[in-house]
């Protein structure tokens, strides 16, 4: 989770100038823009990595249902980004894209949103699953 607030915080200053906020906000609005949409990040990831855990996954994770829990994560977080991307722009107003923000035509939702939450699941999977697993020591209890 670290690397994932990390790499959330990095792409929300990233992507920034796509939005109207750029060049109508302070950069004391900018960076609390980006600040708060990171904890937004962040609760979206462990929220997403959870209910595909719940549902998808198992106790001898992640040496078994990895692909079906990762793929679960990114379609869950992908999912909320694409409605709260709709529901910030086109219902309640809440910020808007500048012409520059690449859209996709059947979801009128950003480029760069969507591709946010395709790229550092997958990246924050590959570097957690990357990482060597220290074993545990079985413990018996006597009753």
């Amino acid at each position: 989770m670290g690397f994932v607030a990390v790499a959330n915080l990095i792409w929300e200053f990233a992507h920034m100038p796509l939005y109207t906020l750029w060049e109508t906000g302070s950069a004391g609005e900018i960076i609390f823009a980006a600040v708060h949409c990171t904890g937004g990040d962040i609760l979206i990831a462990l929220s997403a990595i959870m209910l595909s855990l719940f549902l998808l996954g198992n106790g001898a994770w992640p040496a078994e249902r990895r692909f079906p829990v990762v793929v679960g994560t990114v379609a869950f977080g992908l999912a909320y980004t694409i409605f709260s991307e709709w529901l910030n722009i086109e219902i309640r107003q809440a910020w808007a894209y500048r012409d520059l923000m690449p859209i996709i035509p059947v979801l009128d939702a950003g480029l760069s949103p969507v591709l946010q939450w395709i790229v550092i699941p997958l990246a924050g999977f590959r570097f957690a699953l990357g990482l060597p697993v220290v074993p545990r020591k079985r413990v018996t209890v006597d009753a």
